[in-house]
């Protein structure tokens, strides 16, 4: 049975997609905890009224980025995660917290990477005219929103869209992506080539 740790700053919703769709689907996995780097975070409430370990490390109480991983490395840990997985965790991870997780840590992107890494997708897919937007899961490592793409899916960009329409209908696609993805990781179904993920059976890694 897989233990998995949940990182979010805020909501959570795709932490709700995660924990839902593990229990739904029966995987060889649990939710370990959820940690948080703000108090306020409203998905720590939707955890612990799930039963789910919760936990805070707040970034404002440490002096600067290296001794903040620590401390969330140290929380981490003691959950003793086989996987990490970042859901709407809005803090740039240093090097060597990345290293201590390496091949264990996923992030979901609001973009089709390596297009419009950092914040403000949606704006700036706009503003480039993009007729497609969507989101990628990938493997984190220490250059922000570079790492091995596991899968990506897609939505048009229509005429009329605004910043919050194409945020939301990317977002509803990130529901569906980030567990299809996860569980994969959880089944063993992932691997990593020179730099490309596939999938050992070949399931399709683009959704439309």
């Amino acid at each position: 049975m897989k233990r998995i740790v949940i990182l979010i700053s805020g909501r959570g919703s795709n932490m709700v997609s995660l924990v839902e769709a593990c229990e739904r689907e029966g995987w060889a996995a649990r939710i370990a905890a959820v940690v948080s780097n703000r108090p306020e975070a409203g998905g720590l409430t939707w955890a612990a009224g799930r039963g789910i370990a919760t936990a805070v490390v707040d970034h404002r109480a440490h002096a600067g980025r290296d001794a903040f991983d620590a401390a969330l490395a140290e929380a981490i840990d003691a959950h003793a995660p086989d996987l990490v997985v970042l859901a709407g965790f809005m803090r740039i991870l240093t090097p060597a917290f990345v290293a201590h997780f390496e091949g264990r840590l996923l992030n979901i992107h609001p973009s089709l990477l390596p297009a419009f890494p950092g914040l403000h997708t949606h704006e700036r897919a706009l503003q480039a005219g993009c007729k497609l937007a969507g989101a990628t899961v990938h493997f984190v490592t220490a250059e922000l929103d570079h790492g091995p793409i596991v899968a990506q899916a897609v939505v048009p960009v229509l005429p009329q869209d605004t910043p919050d329409a194409l945020a939301a209908r990317v977002l509803a696609r990130e529901h569906v992506l980030y567990p299809l993805a996860v569980r994969w990781w959880i089944e063993g179904a992932l691997e990593i080539d020179q730099g490309i993920v596939r999938h050992r059976d070949g399931a399709p890694q683009l959704l439309g």
